[in-house]
């Protein structure tokens, strides 16, 4: 299975409100959450832009979590502090160089 990551691109003037939001309902809840990662970034040139990472071992596990009660709350309760509807881009990973070199002796 290919890996996925989804990116979301949203503008709001409530940044702090989303991060404060988002801590506990990354992790919590009745079902565990199913992202590797997630990365959160403002863009340097657009102030009040902002985009959230999220990286998964398959397109199948990021719908895993997408169903999570607690993913699809923390999706509702964030849109309501966002300037407008957030844009989503689910992408399938074709390849990746961690710029890190390898060891030849393994």
């Amino acid at each position: 299975m290919a890996r996925f990551v989804q990116i979301i691109e949203f503008q709001t003037s409530r940044i702090e409100e989303i991060e404060e939001l988002g801590r506990p309902s990354r992790t919590d809840g009745t079902t565990a959450p199913t992202f590797r990662r997630i990365i959160a970034a403002a863009d340097r040139d657009r102030p009040g832009t902002y985009f959230t990472i999220v990286e998964f071992d398959s397109y199948e596990s990021a719908m895993e979590n997408s169903n999570r009660p607690e993913t699809s709350d923390f999706a509702a309760k964030m849109a309501a502090l966002c300037d407008g509807p957030p844009v989503f881009r689910n992408l399938d990973v074709q390849w990746e160089d961690t710029g890190q070199e390898s060891d030849p002796a393994t």
